[in-house]
């Protein structure tokens, strides 16, 4: 189709509503960065006693709720350490009964006058150590039991596990992590060129693209230091997903405001690709650049084919 013919075509769809001069706006500018999915609280499940893991509940990506058993450690030498310490209890009974037995023949033969009061303070003092040292190694169990309960791997917060870097059967020492907790809610980091950092307000929104389409957030801080050339910062985004740790996000950044020729989205008609906008000088064919939401209404930049004070004429259909 020749040329004539398609402007022909394009003048027929702008139905002329009053002329209305062109005049630059400004636009806020923004830059496309990656940010990086990362939670509030990493926290790793530590083993509180050395040993062997005996039993692993969790795998990545799994729910926990806090003081969860995610896992439990067995060290052998406590069960032989309760053994031998209730072998200890039954002998001390055992004397402790035997004392208790002399004390009181001890008390009806002082009555009788049989015996001195030196032999019976003696008995009672045997019954009082005796009754000292069974409550001494019952201490002694009890805290051998602590430790034993200690085995129980608890989870330290609510969230999702990260990692699990030990095996059922696997040899943990005290203070070994047995698995990392993400937890605390989720936020994107950014890393944005230092010369970027005037930009930057704490409130400030940005625009996000993932797989579940664009969203909105907020900077929600700015950290003053810069690391490497690089201004970190964080954002809230409502409903931001956990499941996968560490993603990176698509985000468009407000980095400054520029002047731009906008004309309402309606104005501009596509035929055989290319995009006309109809003046007072006829139609232009324009190049078009991003697309902004004044007022309510779409408006589309115009790179090139139209200045300051062009006249618009119609709107496409």
């Amino acid at each position: 189709m020749r040329l004539p013919v398609l402007l022909a075509l394009v003048l027929s769809q702008a139905s002329v509503v009053g002329a209305e001069p062109l005049v630059p706006v400004m636009v806020t500018e923004w830059k496309s960065v990656h940010g990086r999915v990362e939670t509030r609280d990493r926290l790793p499940a530590r083993a509180r006693l050395g040993g062997t893991l005996v039993e692993l509940t969790v795998s990545e990506g799994d729910s926990v709720t806090a003081g969860q058993v995610l896992g439990r450690i067995v060290d052998e030498k406590l069960a032989l350490q309760l053994r031998a310490l209730e072998a200890q209890l039954a002998a001390l009974r055992a004397q402790l009964t035997n004392a208790e037995s002399e004390l009181a023949r001890g008390e009806d033969l002082l009555a009788r006058g049989v015996t001195t009061v030196q032999r019976l303070d003696a008995l009672r003092t045997q019954v009082e150590v005796l009754a000292g040292q069974i409550e001494s190694v019952t201490a002694q169990r009890l805290v051998v039991e602590q430790q034993a309960a200690e085995g129980a791997v608890l989870a330290p917060a609510s969230g999702r596990v990260l990692d699990v870097p030990v095996a059922m059967g696997a040899v943990v020492m005290p203070g070994e992590p047995v698995a990392v907790v993400a937890g605390g809610g989720t936020f994107l980091r950014l890393a944005v060129a230092e010369r970027h950092a005037g930009a930057l307000d704490e409130g400030d929104p940005i625009r996000i693209e993932g797989v579940a389409g664009e969203a909105e957030g907020r900077i929600a801080k700015v950290y003053p230091l810069i690391d490497t050339g690089r201004v970190i910062a964080d954002v809230e985004v409502p409903g931001l997903s956990d499941r996968f740790v560490d993603a990176r996000v698509l985000v468009r950044l407000p980095v400054g405001e520029r002047q731009a020729l906008v004309v309402p989205q309606a104005a501009v008609v596509t035929r055989h690709g290319l995009d006309f906008v109809e003046t007072t000088k006829g139609p232009r064919a324009v190049v078009l650049g991003e697309g902004y939401l004044i007022g309510g209404v779409p408006m589309v930049e115009v790179v090139t084919g139209l200045q300051a004070g062009d006249e618009l004429v119609g709107a496409g259909q």
